[in-house]
């Protein structure tokens, strides 16, 4: 059974349940398999002939250690994906020479964040009622986490649901996918700062002891292992579906937290033939420029067409970081407290080296974003959404003769029309699904970049 352990070594192993309910580990790290699993070649092979649910249950299964049965994990997986509007749950799509787009956006808010949420919503709600307890969820987001969690939440008996997103710095439909669902036991915080700020705060809340413990939190945001192993399966269906593992193919991941290409990372070490992860950032490029200077360096937030990837403090990296210190959860924790303190971090050349080896990065400023958009519709009839419009120019960009680029497709470009109508003077709709959105009553508050308040406001509620 595989173990956990925190990125940061001062806090014990648990199993998955405990991992999921945790969260941000006690020390301030990230939980991470112990050991990883491998699959062979053979397997891989098999996994083309698989449904998408079948797949998830494949993969899934080392990682959740026995704690499911075989016929709990399948009911788990069939209902999350039963409410995907495409029967293949993750198309893929053809869109140049081997340049591939695979659509995440068929889901219950038209984001990739439905395929890890909406399983751990379902998760959550098992584990607590199985332990008779209930939960207080929380999260930050810069635009699609929210909505999905929302979706997978709401409404739960055993949950109750606290989301921070960035006043004014989400998108319309994204902020009324959020605030207006009426369920009694969501809570949406408009918070009078950048998504960084949110994300801090959400960590400042769970790393009080008392208060964690007190109001049973929970994580939803990408620091929460089950969500990773969820993004997982999709690189093994879509490498599978050009051939793998017999033919070799890249991906290229837009990105802010960098949760989603180290899910990549993670398809990558159990097997999957990858021949190159490419890391597509907007202008808020701290990645990019990690990659590039081997400095981690904070720089200020700027707000851009891609709103979901405006981040500067990349959480999920610190897994990855974990891998190049050697997995040295000591040295790691005092290399995190240096960053804190000094928003800087120099990689040793070893680890700048192994970066570079596993890792390519591209910045795509706003300008780029819309060419890219337009392009691309001109020459396929395709809408993209800015964000894999960030993704495709990186793809381009980075493509290798030879070897397919499948750019991952991270929301509908419904979700963001002013920009795609900037770009190609075609304003996409709404899903029929969604049409009545901007009918219904919004329900949030405002409140003060202040983690003390919005404590508070949790406790109070």
């Amino acid at each position: 059974m595989i173990r956990y352990i925190s990125t940061r070594g001062a806090s014990p192993p648990l199993g998955f349940f405990d991992v999921v309910l945790t969260g941000l580990a006690p020390d301030g790290g990230l939980y991470v398999p112990e050991t990883l699993p491998r699959f062979s070649a053979s397997e891989i092979a098999e996994f083309g002939t698989l449904d998408y649910v079948t797949l998830a249950q494949r993969i899934l299964a080392p990682f959740v250690g026995g704690e499911l049965s075989e016929a709990q994990l399948r009911q788990m997986l069939e209902e999350t994906y039963a409410s995907f509007r495409h029967t293949a749950i993750a198309p893929l799509v053809q869109v140049g020479h081997h340049q591939f787009i695979l659509e995440l956006f068929h889901g219950a808010t038209l984001a990739f964040k439905d395929f890890a949420l909406q399983f751990l919503g379902r998760l959550l709600d098992h584990i607590l009622r199985q332990r008779g307890e209930r939960a207080t969820v929380i999260g930050a987001t810069s635009g699609d986490t929210g909505s999905a969690a929302i979706a997978a939440c709401a409404g739960r008996d055993a949950l109750r649901l606290f989301i921070l997103h960035p006043h004014g710095r989400v998108s319309e439909v994204q902020r009324r996918q959020m605030t207006t669902v009426a369920d009694a036991n969501v809570h949406n915080l408009a918070v009078q700062g950048t998504f960084d700020d949110c994300q801090d705060i959400v960590k400042t809340l769970f790393g009080d002891a008392a208060f964690r413990e007190s109001e049973r939190l929970v994580a939803v945001n990408s620091i929460n292992w089950a969500r990773i192993c969820a993004q997982v399966v999709y690189y093994f269906y879509a490498a599978c579906a050009l051939g793998a593992p017999h033919r070799r193919v890249s991906f290229s991941v837009p990105t802010g937290n960098f949760g989603d290409i180290y899910a990549g990372y993670i398809a990558k070490r159990l097997g999957l033939p990858v021949e190159r992860l490419v890391i597509a950032t907007n202008r808020n490029d701290i990645l990019t420029r990690c990659l590039n200077t081997g400095a981690y360096a904070m720089e200020s937030v700027s707000p851009s067409l891609s709103p979901s990837m405006d981040i500067q403090i990349s959480s999920n990296f610190e897994r990855l970081l974990f891998d190049l210190h050697g997995r040295n959860g000591k040295g790691l924790a005092a290399a995190m407290q240096r960053f804190r303190a000094e928003k800087r971090l120099a990689l040793e050349p070893d680890a700048l080296q192994t970066l570079r080896q596993e890792f390519s990065a591209q910045a795509v400023d706003d300008a780029q974003t819309l060419s890219t958009i337009a392009e691309v519709y001109a020459q396929t009839g395709y809408l993209a959404d800015p964000h894999t419009a960030v993704g495709l120019a990186a793809a381009f960009a980075h493509a290798e003769p030879g070897i397919p680029m499948i750019t991952l497709a991270t929301a509908h470009p419904a979700k963001f029309p002013e920009a795609v109508e900037r770009a190609t003077g075609v304003r996409p709709a709404l899903p029929p699904h969604m049409r009545d959105l901007f009918e219904k009553k919004e329900r949030y508050e405002v409140v003060e970049n202040n983690a003390e308040i919005i404590k508070a406001y949790i406790a109070q509620t």
